[in-house]
């Protein structure tokens, strides 16, 4: 009797365990809102003038594709996140500025989906590609002075943690790294490269079809 029931409660936690895993074909979308934490240091420009990048949060949305079983393909996708920048000379004059961005990011991700975690919760992580186009720049300078920043192509790495609460629903949180670095100019004279790399920090509600 006792051999019988170790079979059954195995055979009960394999079935668990493979109906738990997120089988391919499955797509989820995740809708929440994330902040743009841009690096402290964000470069000295070739004026000697240093950059100083705020950050923003807002709104976004993103799409998962299930191409293997815990393995998905995801595109992130937002509203356009605003940032103030401030330049300031070796003196300590500040100038400002400010831009807009959208950093639409494809990664792929393997999920640990079905593996018995405490309260079925289910880490992932994933790596792709971010591109970040900037539009809306502004110095403060008196008219007629035009700031551009190039729009950026970067690596993208992404962790983080679905919390089940109903057969296909989930609160996520999560964090990315984005190598995100923009050439500017002024009146189409080269400044030198702002490093704005962020860690971006979210939570979303995520829902699985």
């Amino acid at each position: 009797m006792k051999l019988q029931s170790l079979v059954l409660a195995a055979a009960t936690a394999l079935t668990m365990t493979s109906a738990f895993a997120v089988p391919a074909g499955t797509w989820t979308v995740a809708a929440g809102a994330h902040y743009v934490d841009p690096k402290s240091d964000n470069g000295t420009l070739n004026n000697g003038l240093s950059v100083d990048v705020d950050g923003d949060v807002r709104p976004t949305i993103s799409g998962e594709y299930f191409v293997a079983d815990n393995v998905g393909v995801e595109l992130l996708a937002a509203i356009p996140f605003h940032h103030d920048i401030t330049l300031t000379d070796a003196n300590g004059n500040e100038v400002d500025a400010k831009t807009q961005h959208l950093p639409p990011t494809l990664s792929v991700q393997y999920h640990f989906d079905g593996y018995n975690l405490p309260m079925n919760v289910k880490p992932f992580v994933g790596v792709g590609v971010n591109y970040t186009t900037f539009f809306k720049e502004r110095v403060y300078l008196g008219n007629g002075n035009d700031l551009e920043l190039d729009d950026s192509v970067g690596v993208a790495g992404h962790i983080g943690l679905d919390i089940p609460y109903a057969p296909t629903e989930s609160f996520r949180i999560d964090a990315r790294y984005m190598d995100i670095k923009t050439d500017a100019s002024l009146n189409g004279n080269d400044l030198g490269e702002v490093d704005i790399s962020p860690w971006v920090y979210g939570v979303a509600f995520v829902k699985q079809f």
